[in-house]
């Protein structure tokens, strides 16, 4: 059953939290307090975002980011249906008539694939209703946010990680669509060593040494190309392993690979050294993952 977060105003009063780490807030706002997202801290004074006309907006709360705000004023104009995302720890101020709706989901910007350097440039473009991709999805993320609040825990479970799949579609496509600043722009050689260890994932040899000599640079230097990105090497060959070993164990469920094969598939040479950097990304094992997200994907298929 929904219950109430600590994190909710009064115009959000239904909450489900997943084991996903996910939590989806839905509520009306009546005008009798100030309306506030969900977040950290007071709302950011130069972050703004304004609507005139009631109805229903959708937000996407993104959390876990280390990078510094944007530093840049935002002021954002919304119309009923538009979905935005956010950072969790610089919330924006909404100024908006006395009576509407808000859904909101908090996801960490992880589960959607979301490097740090991207979630200030997606806060920064809504999703219009009356895009095409707004007119799919705007409808179908409201009721699936009141269908999870209705289900009973598993069902809940599986319709939350849709969610989670829909809106990491929408930011491949926001971010692909936009054209990023010079400033931000990957480098070429970024791009192939990208694509280098997208294509040596699985081997458990696969070390900043080992990358750095297929491409004739040095390791400080491939070092140096990702802390521009605002991470290490190591940090993103590991997120990368863990995405595809979470992926694996849902499409694998309990059937014949175990979870020691899916972690060695992707080049984890030591289970317990998996399960231990899987819960600390994802906040539960790998057996809880698997029970649970994919436990509740063939029950929704029963």
């Amino acid at each position: 059953m929904p219950t109430t977060s600590p994190t909710t105003t009064k115009a959000l009063t239904n909450s489900i939290r997943t084991p996903l780490g996910v939590e989806i807030l839905t509520g009306e706002h009546g005008g009798e307090t100030p309306a506030r997202l969900p977040g950290q801290g007071r709302p950011h004074p130069a972050r703004r975002l304004r609507a005139r006309d009631g109805g229903e907006y959708l937000f996407v709360g993104l959390g876990g980011g280390t990078n510094p705000p944007d530093p840049r004023p935002l002021t954002l104009h919304l119309a009923p249906g538009d979905l935005c995302f956010y950072d969790v720890r610089h919330v924006p101020a909404l100024d908006f008539p006395e009576r509407f709706r808000a859904t909101v989901f908090l996801v960490p910007g992880d589960l959607l694939g979301l490097a740090d350097a991207d979630a200030g440039r997606i806060a920064r473009t809504p999703v219009a209703r009356s895009s095409r991709l707004g007119m799919l999805l705007s409808p179908l993320l409201s009721e699936l946010a009141r269908a999870t609040a209705e289900a009973r825990p598993q069902v809940g479970e599986m319709l939350a990680w849709n969610a989670v799949n829909l809106l990491a579609t929408l930011v491949t496509e926001q971010l692909g669509g936009q054209s990023p600043d010079p400033a931000g722009a990957r480098s070429p050689l970024l791009a192939r060593v990208l694509d280098h260890i997208e294509l040596h994932l699985t081997d458990p040899d696969l070390s900043p040494e080992v990358i750095a000599r297929a491409h004739h640079i040095s390791v400080r230097y491939l070092h140096k190309l990702f802390k521009d990105e605002g991470t290490t090497v190591g940090r993103w060959i590991l997120r990368r392993r863990l995405d595809e070993c979470r992926r694996d164990l849902i499409r694998h469920g309990r059937g014949s690979r175990t979870i020691a094969a899916v972690a060695a598939r992707w080049g984890f040479l030591s289970a317990p050294h998996f399960s231990r950097v899987f819960r600390a990304a994802y906040g539960m094992s790998p057996r809880e993952w698997r029970d649970s997200a994919g436990g509740a994907a063939r029950a929704g298929r029963g």
